[in-house]
């Protein structure tokens, strides 16, 4: 934390037990890990352009993940607290647009794959 900061904002995204009335036994997650950071990065270097942010972090998970479990983390430092909820809001709806992670959600009578661009 830089002593400059007056607002850190944290997006941490979860695996829910339910998607469209329908009970989550668990979430699979698989990327194009070189592509996906890479694309990850731009983002960063894009909300770093935008808004006056210090310090930005982005993390994604892949596998299998249990309900309750994180997948996505991201944090944002800015001098105020606008620029730190706009930039960290940016990344987490840029991220699920544009980053080649594919989810598959697994229910009591059977899987599907999420579309990976909403």
């Amino acid at each position: 934390m830089l002593p400059e900061s007056g607002g850190i904002d944290v997006f941490i995204g979860t695996v829910r037990n339910a998607t469209k009335g329908k009970t989550v036994l668990r979430l699979e997650f698989e990327a194009y890990e070189k592509m996906a950071i890479a694309e990850m990065e731009k983002i960063a270097a894009q909300a770093l352009a935008k808004w006056p942010v210090q310090k930005l972090l982005i993390h994604h998970r892949t596998g299998i993940l249990a309900v309750g479990e994180v997948p996505v983390v991201i944090a944002v430092s800015a001098a105020h607290r606008d620029a730190a909820f706009e930039a960290c809001r940016y990344v987490i709806d840029t991220l699920k647009q544009t980053v080649p992670i594919w989810k598959k959600e697994f229910f009591e009578d059977g899987e599907v794959w999420v579309a990976a661009h909403p």
